[in-house]
């Protein structure tokens, strides 16, 4: 069983940052994840981490903006989030699949095993 615990989210002006957090319990040797959602639409992958700590990927829409990360030690998970824009808005998701390898996992939320709560974050123009 792994329970997923997220934090971190607000309200920021379009370029701001936002660093959310998510603290996890249980078997924490999985492929990570960060998922959004916004009312009427699919869940989409932002970024996932694999339990080596080393591969990582993210949506093209995120990248060179967002860094996804994890503390062992602290088994916790984060997303910093920078140069945030109105359409970053949404809640997020922390994830877990139950494999060390992330594979495709952020393109197809069917994979993830374990799901957070969600957070919201708000992007105000």
């Amino acid at each position: 069983q792994v329970h997923l615990v997220e934090s971190g989210g607000g309200s920021v002006q379009t370029g701001g940052s936002l660093r959310l957090s998510c603290d996890a319990s249980g078997y924490i040797y999985y492929c990570m994840a960060w998922f959004r959602q916004n009312p009427g639409k699919e869940r989409e992958g932002v970024a996932t981490i694999d339990s080596s700590l080393i591969d990582t990927t993210y949506a093209n829409s995120v990248k060179g903006r967002f860094t996804i990360s994890k503390d062992i030690a602290k088994t916790t998970l984060y997303l910093q989030m920078n140069n945030l824009k109105p359409e970053d808005s949404g809640t997020y998701y922390c994830a877990a699949r139950t494999s060390r390898s992330c594979g495709d996992v952020l393109t197809d939320p069917e994979k993830v095993g374990y799901w957070g709560q969600g957070t919201q974050v708000t992007v105000s123009s």
